[in-house]
């Protein structure tokens, strides 16, 4: 009795000890075992333009696909099948080869019933279910991606409701304007990186959907704000992990609608009169840094990406150049454009008055060489504001190299010619040049001659710029501060605005100079393409040369702001030449552009025109 009072007394002492002490490590185990879950990635957010219209959303994505648990039985019966042939024939029963073998006859079955009915050949790779089935057996088994409409219909309509192949509704990226805004918007792709953030069972095995992650753009750069939020399923499985009942579900929650600070109109102004053009164009609002309109060119149709990028489609993008957004990746001299920067360094050096007057013959001699004007035959006498709206180069190559390299740079970086502008977008250039004396040293170990300084002061030579950094230059010139911040969120107060500048600090005679010139361009100077009546608008043209891998080419730049009175809006606008054929010029290639822009911008805001336009 004792021996049989301490064996009782042992094997309650061991249940107890497994029930209690064990018993949440034996309900992990139970759990582990028996229950999976299931994330399901919400849909993104959509984007609209500053006036609520859509420019990203999400469309209905239709599925074929086939419910590996339901086809157990097939897989069984085909499987035993393929065990009686191998043994009558006498060959060696391989049952985990057989098992494979079966799958795949199972499911090429059900996906030869959806070929006949959409007219296809597809095939599924064996390769594909395996991996399916050892990673995602309670998720679908996709068929064919992507249905057309009209395949869709089709099967639904001749797909019978209980057959294991149904039609799957999951959600792609919809882009309506096609390539307008490509580059700014961006796109998405697949991504197992689904958060489980507020869905419960963290502890289980889990499955995931695949979501969409930002990878370019406004995608990319407010991708926690579009993100959805994930829901998730809990199933009960049996012991070969096949569902069996489902115990909680939690559906998942769209994310975050973004307002862009973009204007479709004006978009669609800059897209239309860019097309066949390689180059950009930028617009923004002068007091507060908002992107109005930025498009660059070669460029593709977003909707081309979604639901995925191919092979094909990246390889035509990079072919043509269409991944490199010039905007903000592009560096180039500005050309005459810049003259502008060195107008302002010569009158805060006091070099450049009011009075101040320069002959010009159509040359200007920098030691033994002969820098050309770009009307041969001269200007004649001018004045700064002559200077400008003529673009004379021998008034800046004279003043440029009064005021030296040094204050010319200074005055460039003053205006953050050396960094990034800071827009949102991501791959914004990093390496925008601004040479002096120093950088010629250490990047070509030559010291810096007075010919680099003639070609600085109008804007060539080794000076490199990205087009949004002279719309952004632009805008603050108009402001009369140094930076300007572009953002591509629609801003509500224009004076939160901090642009992280200062006042040019000019006198008012100074800038009264400057702008004048900029307007008196726009009249009857290099500028006049971009005259719009009604529209007082200051503007700078200019004409720069390039030589990739030693072919001639031109860049056509213009950069103006409006009303000259009330300053709005700044564009900035580039064009590269493709053919040392090509016969581009600031004025008859880029302000015309400008001039469509200004245009759709004053067509919406008609109470900023004036009945005559004039200094």
């Amino acid at each position: 009795m004792v021996i049989v009072a301490l064996v009782v007394i042992v094997l309650a002492s061991g249940l107890a000890y497994r029930q209690i002490h064990l018993g949440d490590t034996y309900r992990e185990q139970e759990l582990q075992q028996n229950f999976r879950r299931i994330l399901i990635p919400g849909p993104r957010g959509d984007i609209l333009d500053r006036d609520g219209r859509l420019l990203v959303g999400n469309r209905p994505l239709f599925s074929a696909v086939v419910y590996l648990n339901e086809l157990r039985p097939a897989f069984r019966e085909e499987y035993l099948t393929l065990v009686r042939q191998a043994r009558d024939s006498g060959e060696n029963v391989d049952r985990n080869q057989l098992q494979v073998k079966a799958r795949q006859r199972v499911v090429q079955g059900y996906m030869d019933q959806v070929n006949a009915v959409l007219q296809r050949e597809e095939s599924v790779e064996n390769r594909r279910i395996e991996r399916h089935f050892a990673q995602n057996l309670l998720l679908p088994l996709p068929l064919i991606h992507d249905l057309q409409a009209e395949e869709y219909a089709r099967l639904i309509e001749q797909i019978p409701v209980d057959s294991p192949v149904q039609v799957i509704t999951d959600y792609a990226r919809h882009y309506p304007h096609g390539h307008a805004a490509a580059h700014a918007l961006g796109f998405v792709t697949a991504t197992d990186d689904v958060s489980d953030e507020g869905v419960p069972g963290a502890d289980l095995t889990t499955f995931r959907f695949k979501g969409k992650a930002g990878r370019s753009g406004v995608e990319r750069a407010f991708e926690d704000h579009l993100q959805g939020t994930a829901g998730g399923e809990i199933w009960v499985v049996d012991p070969s992990g096949f569902q069996y009942r489902r115990t909680d579900h939690r559906p998942p929650v769209k994310g975050n609608d973004l307002y862009t600070s973009l204007d479709l109109d004006l978009q669609w102004a800059a897209e239309d009169r860019l097309d066949r053009y390689t180059g950009t164009v930028i617009a923004l609002d002068i007091r507060t840094g908002e992107v109005l309109a930025i498009a660059s060119r070669p460029a593709f149709d977003l909707n081309d990406l979604s639901p995925f990028l191919s092979n094909r489609v990246d390889r035509e993008i990079r072919e043509s150049g269409g991944w490199l957004n010039r905007a903000i990746q592009g560096l180039y001299p500005p050309g005459s454009t810049f003259k502008l920067v060195t107008a302002i360094a010569g009158q805060r050096l006091g070099h450049i008055t009011p009075e101040t007057e320069v002959d010009c013959p159509g040359y200007h001699v920098v030691g033994n060489r002969r820098f050309q004007c770009h009307i041969r035959t001269g200007h004649g006498t001018v004045d700064l504001v002559e200077a400008i709206s003529a673009s004379c180069n021998v008034f800046f190559y004279q003043k440029g190299l009064e005021a030296g390299v040094d204050a010319i740079s200074r005055e460039a970086r003053n205006f953050g010619f050396d960094a990034p502008t800071g827009i949102e977008l991501p791959g914004e250039s990093r390496r925008p040049n601004v040479p002096d004396r120093d950088w010629k040293s250490q990047n070509r170990n030559e010291r810096w001659f007075p010919g680099d300084t003639a070609n600085l002061s109008i804007g060539q030579g080794f000076l490199l710029v990205t087009p949004l950094q002279m719309a952004s230059f632009t805008a603050s010139l108009a402001r009369g501060e140094t930076r300007t911040v572009p953002t591509l969120r629609r801003v509500g107060n224009p004076d939160s605005i901090d642009h992280r500048g200062e006042a040019i600090a000019l006198s008012p005679e100074d800038q009264f100079q400057i702008i004048a010139g900029m307007e008196r361009s726009t009249m009857d100077g290099t500028s006049r393409p971009v005259a719009i009546p009604g529209v007082r608008i200051a503007g700078k043209t200019g004409t720069a040369q390039v030589r990739p891998g030693g072919q001639p080419l031109t860049l056509a730049w213009f950069v103006g702001f409006a009303p000259v009175d009330d300053p709005r809006i700044a564009i900035a606008v580039m064009i590269e030449g493709s053919d040392p054929h090509d016969n581009y010029h600031g004025g008859s290639t880029a302000a015309p552009i400008a001039r469509a822009v200004f245009e759709a911008y004053f067509n919406k805001h008609g109470h900023l025109r004036h009945t005559t336009a004039g200094p």
